[in-house]
């Protein structure tokens, strides 16, 4: 069940719908690889900035979002009503034009994130897309067989657990606000924020329990 039926006819992109690569990308591809050939950068030490940047630094943001709503009632229900705001409001700012909306996990629903057409992603908040997230596969399985997906990922739901998927736009987009993991009670906004990962924050994963993280956070 998509969420909201956007258009994407007014997204705020320079490349054409079905492109994996826009015109920019393919620029700063083709920098790289001159660059490369010069001698100037070495591609293992840019992968492995990319992938921080991907997976540790962008999604920090967002952890310390959602672990700040988990502790504090007023603030989740300011992240729900108005997600923009709230986020803005720790310092994370929205580029101009974004609307970031944050949409809640519970036991009856999982809310999943996805652009149908193009590869609209909350960066303030979440760090750089995943390579998986700007792939057609998903682009299109995510709406049909949402399910699917999440098995892909090693998500399975109970069978009375509505599956939403949201589909973002240029203009509007979205973050997951997963369900605290059992035994965190009394724990910090910073070991809470350990827990949350950016495939949960996409719906396409779940936070780490506390035994996965025992190692880290004690």
């Amino acid at each position: 069940m998509a969420g909201h039926d956007h258009d994407h006819d007014h997204h705020d992109h320079d490349h054409e719908h079905g492109s994996e690569l826009s015109e920019t990308q393919l620029r700063v591809r083709a920098l790289e690889t001159v660059l490369t050939e010069k001698g100037y950068i070495d591609p293992a030490a840019l992968d492995a900035i990319i992938e921080a940047y991907e997976t540790k630094i962008g999604p920090r943001n967002g952890s310390v979002v959602v672990a700040r709503a988990w502790t504090d009632p007023a603030f989740k229900k300011a992240l729900l009503e108005d997600a923009t705001k709230a986020v803005a409001s720790m310092g994370h700012m929205s580029r101009v034009g974004d609307h970031l909306v944050a949409v809640e996990n519970t036991s009856q629903r999982h809310n999943m994130i996805v652009c149908t057409l193009c590869s609209c992603y909350p960066w303030e908040v979440l760090g750089l897309p995943p390579v998986w997230y700007k792939s057609a596969p998903y682009r299109s399985r995510a709406v049909k067989d949402p399910r699917g997906v999440l098995n892909d990922f090693g998500i399975a739901l109970p069978k009375d657990t509505e599956v939403r998927v949201w589909d973002s736009t240029a203009e509007t987009r979205f973050i997951v606000l997963p369900m605290r993991p059992a035994g965190t009670e009394g724990w910090s906004e910073e070991k809470l924020a350990d827990l949350v990962t950016r495939d949960s924050m996409i719906g396409t994963g779940l936070p780490l329990n506390p035994a996965q993280t025992d190692s880290k956070v004690k």
